[in-house]
């Protein structure tokens, strides 16, 4: 592939590590590999968001982070704190989870509310937000239903998976997302990515974005 299609390939990932036991100098590494292959944004926990703010300073490597994660069990108030804190500390990009539970009580107008409330803030001071649907948990309706209720809520995207449960992105998935909310949002596919193939299969079926922990590896993939 000439540089141009690698270039592609890389703007179009987040170099993602959320593990709970990464230490500062991972992170000092996971921001360094971002500059060297120009990937989209570096994906942490928020206790590292400053840090990351600092390695990526003047370059165009966003730094994202994530609210009411693994679970989205935590209130709609504290996952609209944690944006705001993320953001004050240098966020551009929040990555939040529905309340899984809810969505599968039916409860639509709770999981609506829930991704309206992190998505003001978000817009309010000028970041995305990607809204996480845990999909391996989800019936193909509820995977419909939380897609329209992040589309309704006025989310910048709908992603597959956290990669804590119990399955990540798939083809399918990917594909019903799309098909759901049309060509104007972004769809983010992540949980389990980890070779060329499995990024440009995603791409395929309509993702916009990937998450992975294996960047480097795909770009080493793309570069031989």
């Amino acid at each position: 592939m000439d540089e141009s299609g690698t270039s592609a390939i890389a703007g179009l990932i987040d170099h993602t590590l959320l593990r709970a036991d990464a230490t500062y100098q991972q992170i000092d590494t996971l921001c360094q590999e971002a500059l060297q292959y120009g990937f989209a944004a570096v994906c942490v926990q928020p206790v590292h968001v400053r840090r990351c703010v600092e390695a990526l300073r003047g370059s165009s490597v966003k730094v994202c982070t994530v609210a009411g994660f693994p679970l989205g069990a935590t209130l709609t108030s504290v996952k609209a704190f944690e944006a705001r804190e993320a953001i004050a500390s240098g966020a551009t990009e929040i990555d939040m989870v529905i309340h899984i539970g809810a969505l599968k009580s039916n409860d639509l107008a709770y999981v609506q509310d829930d991704i309206a409330a992190v998505v003001s803030i978000c817009h309010q001071h000028g970041a995305l937000c990607k809204v996480i649907l845990e999909t391996c948990l989800l019936s193909d309706m509820e995977k419909v239903n939380a897609c329209r209720l992040a589309q309704a809520a006025g989310a910048d995207f709908v992603k597959t998976s956290t990669g804590f449960s119990s399955g990540g992105a798939t083809v399918e998935d990917v594909r019903l997302m799309r098909q759901t909310v049309g060509p104007a949002m972004g769809v983010k596919a992540a949980g389990g990515i980890r070779d060329l193939a499995a990024v440009r299969a995603m791409i395929d079926a309509g993702a916009n974005r990937i998450g992975a922990s294996a960047s480097v590896k795909i770009m080493q993939e793309l570069l031989t």
